[in-house]
């Protein structure tokens, strides 16, 4: 059994956003040695996400950015002093980690699918883990 670990930045571009983070992730599978296991990917904000969308065409992403705005408007009866109220609402309801099969030494990712880091708070430095477990090949 091998554990790898590896720790990535993400820098966003506007207040709220997503960042496609698929080769990264998949760059890290290959550097484990992994032939089949398991990839966790972790978000280390509170006001970012991570999931796995679509990634052929990039209305999708807005589309979600839209729809997470109309289910959390940016004013509203929120108590945090900070302001950021909706960035951890959204982050909440997005998820902070996922975890995805590895087989044969890659991501298992539909032929659309493609891994997101979220930004609800930015334009900011992120980070996230990925720690991949599972079997070495040979």
């Amino acid at each position: 059994m091998t554990v790898y670990h590896e720790r990535i930045e993400v820098r966003t571009r506007g207040a709220v956003d997503t960042v496609d983070v698929t080769d990264r992730v998949a760059k890290a599978v290959r550097a484990s040695g992994v032939a089949n296991g398991i990839c966790a990917i972790a978000v280390l904000h509170t006001t970012a996400g991570i999931f796995v969308n679509e990634n052929a065409d990039p209305d999708v992403q807005r589309d979600v950015v839209a729809a997470l705005a109309k289910l959390v408007p940016e004013r509203g009866d929120y108590a945090h002093a900070e302001g950021n109220s909706p960035g951890h609402i959204k982050s909440v309801l997005v998820g902070s980690s996922l975890a995805i099969p590895i087989r044969d030494g890659a991501l298992e990712l539909g032929t659309w699918q493609g891994i997101y880091l979220a930004e609800f708070d930015g334009p900011r430095d992120r980070h996230a883990t990925i720690t991949v477990i599972g079997d070495p090949g040979g």
